[in-house]
């Protein structure tokens, strides 16, 4: 069988490494071995990361509403239970966005919410 030279692969992939690596410290953007355990730990981050975003969106969102419907004097979760009996179906990421942006609007939907609290 002929021989088989591995130094073109290797070279390549240790490339490909390095430049995915680039903005790291230290010798984690310049040794092969350094870069590659960056690498790993970096793409294992970005992956969790991508999906502990969402859970910190949702908690973004609950931080508006309360804050928004505390003017109205409800509390958020009053809040979402009045609307919920209303058979209101707003999303938080809707209603959060109508607290910033409208006032008005949500001010409205915390009135239709208090009244239909049960007491």
């Amino acid at each position: 069988m002929p021989r088989v030279k591995r130094g073109v692969p290797a070279h390549a992939r240790h490339k490909k490494i390095l430049g995915i690596t680039k903005g790291q410290k230290g010798s984690k953007s310049t040794l092969f071995r350094r870069a590659n355990e960056a690498m790993l730990k970096a793409l294992a981050y970005s992956y969790r990361d991508r999906r502990d975003r969402k859970g910190d969106m949702r908690s973004l969102w609950i931080v508006r509403i309360n804050a928004a419907a505390r003017q109205n004097d409800l509390t958020y979760g009053r809040m979402i239970n009045g609307l919920k009996n209303a058979g209101v179906e707003v999303n938080r990421k809707m209603l959060a966005d109508l607290a910033v942006r409208d006032t008005a609007g949500f001010a409205q939907l915390a009135e239709v919410a208090k009244a239909h609290l049960s007491a």
